[in-house]
């Protein structure tokens, strides 16, 4: 899924801090047990999260899309003393596999995973964000961003996943056909893009990083 050619992706993860041993285990388990892998944040990708925390000491996190929970590890390791992060799987069978790797973490006691459909979840978490990841199914991504703007403090980070989508946002402009996660990632985009109460970078990083702070 990497846009950049493999020589150099390997590069970069060489002058990369390396993943933690947990991690290398939920990336190695992940391809070899898991359906659609390339759905794992990564090495890299993992390493830019962590470094965001990092930078910001949230308080509150709210993931959405935990997968294999890959990427929460990552960005829990920013998290504040007292913070917690709350990260939203729709799909149950993955909630053993969630459990037993933040079960394995320094972090757990700080870890809310939660099992179903994010736009019902969303509502009823009474929470200030200090940083949103998304990256759960394209074609809510929208209603996702508008879930969460309004409970995103002012300097908070929205990060969003896949925004690149594999190079579709951009074979429209050669005219090849589109299908609705295409369209999706395309209107979400550019309504971000649009948006006055947010200030955006699009970063070329993997598939795709759209990094999102409140105004």
């Amino acid at each position: 899924m990497s846009i950049i050619p493999t020589e150099l992706e390997n590069y970069a993860e060489a002058h990369t801090d390396p993943e933690s041993d947990l991690l290398k285990q939920i990336n190695r388990e992940t391809y070899a047990q898991v359906l659609h892998p390339l759905m794992l944040s990564g090495h890299l990708q993992g390493r830019l999260l962590s470094l965001l925390s990092k930078l910001i000491r949230p308080r509150r996190i709210l993931e959405i899309g935990t997968f294999t929970g890959y990427s929460a590890i990552c960005l829990a390791e920013g998290l504040a003393e007292d913070g917690l992060l709350f990260t939203i799987e729709a799909n149950e069978e993955m909630a053993p596999r969630i459990n037993q790797y933040f079960s394995r973490t320094d972090k757990s006691s700080q870890l809310r995973p939660i099992t179903g459909n994010a736009i019902q979840v969303i509502p009823t978490l009474r929470e200030t964000w200090d940083l949103v990841f998304i990256d759960a199914d394209k074609a809510n991504y929208s209603t996702y961003f508008d879930l969460v703007v309004p409970a995103v403090r002012k300097g908070g980070l929205i990060i969003a996943d896949n925004v690149l989508w594999k190079g579709k946002v951009v074979e429209q402009n050669d005219g090849k056909s589109s299908n609705k996660n295409t369209d999706a990632i395309l209107a979400f985009n550019e309504k971000v893009h649009r948006d006055e109460r947010v200030s955006n970078l699009l970063l070329p990083v993997r598939d795709g990083l759209l990094i999102i702070q409140k105004n």
